[in-house]
């Protein structure tokens, strides 16, 4: 679609979900994100998105190493106009990194790296600020409010699909945590029921010896029921049964 300016298209939420399913997988998605935000946004040479983690912010998608080098400063000194974006949910543009003093030494070590002006939108997912797109410049005063528009209005649509994209990274790690659980409990059961036979005792005190010899070789428990049954699939030794 063509926006208002007649000049840049902007992406609607059909477009960007239909990359998201031609993509293969969400870091696909995510580099084709930062190239189309990129592209559309006029003043842009780079663009990097930065996503929110427990530890702070992480790129997870960038166009350059322009874009790769200024995120990275500001991780280093956990601050700058990105993490603010992605953390008060606000637009931050900078228009001269050597003239600025927010950030601590932020906008000198992004002047280090050829960053001279950026523009940061935050991506509000589900009413929570989940990361922002960066936008820089090597040249000072690049960014205007044409730039900061048009990228605004291209991260509201583009967090539709994001959304999408976060549903199906957070569903996967899901799955793969309740498969995980699943495994690790029919493993257990499966030790408890052969030291029972082994041991002729009841459940709760084979879950008790393979507990104790958890703690004693300071090892998980998942660990000592997985050896448990292996040492059964692969044939008890002559002498009887394996002492953990």
């Amino acid at each position: 679609m063509v926006d208002t300016f007649g000049e840049t298209p902007v992406a609607d939420d059909t477009d960007l979900l239909a990359l998201l399913a031609g993509a293969g997988d969400l870091n696909a998605f995510l580099g084709d994100v930062v190239r189309l935000a990129a592209r559309q946004t006029p003043s842009a040479q780079a663009c990097g998105l930065t996503l929110a983690r427990h530890s702070g912010g992480v790129t997870v998608a960038c166009t350059s190493e322009l874009a790769e080098r200024a995120d990275e400063r500001q991780y280093e000194v956990d601050d700058g106009p990105c993490l603010q974006s992605m953390r008060e949910g606000v637009v931050v543009r900078v228009a001269d990194m050597a003239d600025d003093d927010r950030w601590g030494p932020y906008p000198r070590l992004a002047a280090q790296v050829g960053v001279r002006s950026s523009l940061s939108i935050p991506l509000v997912v589900e009413e929570r600020s989940r990361g922002a797109l960066n936008f820089y410049s090597t040249s000072p005063g690049s960014f205007t409010e044409v730039d900061e528009e048009v990228a605004t209005r291209w991260a509201a649509q583009a967090t539709g699909a994001l959304a999408v994209a976060l549903r199906i990274a957070d569903g996967n790690d899901r799955a793969q945590q309740l498969l995980g659980g699943l495994d690790t409990r029919t493993t257990i059961g499966q030790a408890v029921g052969l030291v029972m036979a082994q041991e002729r005792c009841t459940a709760e005190e084979a879950f008790r010896l393979l507990t104790l010899a958890s703690q004693r070789r300071n090892v998980k428990l998942r660990e000592v029921a997985a050896g448990v049954v292996e040492t059964f699939e692969a044939g008890l030794p002559e002498g009887g049964a394996r002492r953990w």
